[in-house]
């Protein structure tokens, strides 16, 4: 299963009320926008988050996976756009209150990938229609829609409304929100377990830098992270070192960096008669595979400070 968000604006009353989401295929000049393609690779199962006028008013889960089809005729969209396009039908669960974007953006924003992100740095929609939602923005988004929509019990509550029991008995989003998050959970658990084991064994079950073969303080290091690697991506060993507990950290955040060779690369940002603190020696070289060097040459291109 996987997760998009599409950007409806005034299309959205008309898709919801036909339970589709509709796009073109090329504009006028004949291009195909990554927006638009990305309408093909929507599969039976997976899930939409709905973005109209700053806010996630819906979400929806599609019946059946894409298709090519003319635009519905009752769909009043400019003219200048071909007829036909591509087409998912959706079941909408409409929100009983949205979620503000701006409002949460703090939350979702150390979330967004660096490549097709659907919203700004200020917090507004990107132009486009459909783009990724990785898994971890997906949760974010579902618990944001759980503290608003979902009626939770006051456990010191004796007494309940029957309006309140009737909404909860009968509120779609539940079962929804609690299959999504589940499967989607599921998906990283396992995904992290295969990347894990397949590091332990690449990396001889040591720290790169430090050589800490304590299995408990070791942790599997994306070099291009979750939210910003495709799903092979996110599984290729390669794509990862393994670091002790310490090292894992100053790596995430962007402290450290290895280069095509292996050579370690220490932040400005660290003081350097706080090396010997972290562990960190100038100038370490680590021993790579040739696999590695496009993912460290991201990593230090994107996340190093």
């Amino acid at each position: 299963m996987n997760n998009f968000i599409v950007m409806q604006g005034h299309t959205y009353l008309e898709e919801k009320d036909l339970g589709i989401i509709w796009s073109p295929q090329k504009d006028k000049g004949g291009n195909v926008p990554h927006s638009w393609k990305r309408m093909t690779e929507v599969k039976d199962g997976d899930r939409v988050f709905h973005y109209v006028k700053g806010n996630i008013v819906a979400i929806s889960t599609a019946s059946e996976g894409w298709k090519v089809a003319s635009k519905p005729s009752i769909m009043q969209i400019h003219s200048r756009w071909n007829d036909e396009g591509y087409l998912v039908n959706l079941e909408y669960h409409e929100l009983d209150i949205s979620v503000n974007v701006r409002d949460k953006f703090n939350e979702i924003v150390p979330l967004l990938p660096i490549k097709y992100s659907p919203f700004q740095q200020d917090a507004n929609g990107n132009q486009g229609y459909l783009y990724p939602c990785n898994e971890e923005l997906a949760i974010k988004l579902l618990e944001l829609i759980s503290e608003l929509n979902i009626y939770h019990i006051d456990e010191e509550q004796l007494e309940f409304g029957i309006d309140d029991i009737r909404r909860t008995e009968h509120n779609t989003l539940i079962p929804v929100i609690a299959e999504t998050e589940s499967e989607v959970k599921t998906k990283i658990r396992l995904g992290q377990q295969k990347f894990r084991n397949d590091l332990l064994q690449l990396w001889e079950g040591k720290c790169a830098l430090c050589g800490i073969d304590l299995s408990e303080l070791l942790r599997a290091s994306h070099s291009k992270p979750w939210k910003d690697s495709s799903n092979e991506e996110r599984l290729d060993p390669f794509n990862g070192v393994l670091l002790c507990c310490n090292h894992d950290a100053l790596y995430d955040k962007g402290f450290i960096a290895f280069d095509g060779q292996g050579r370690l690369h220490i932040s400005s940002v660290i003081c350097d008669d706080d090396y010997l603190k972290y562990g960190l020696v100038p100038s370490t070289k680590i021993q790579i595979h040739s696999e590695n060097k496009a993912y460290f040459k991201w990593h230090k291109k994107n996340i190093f400070r």
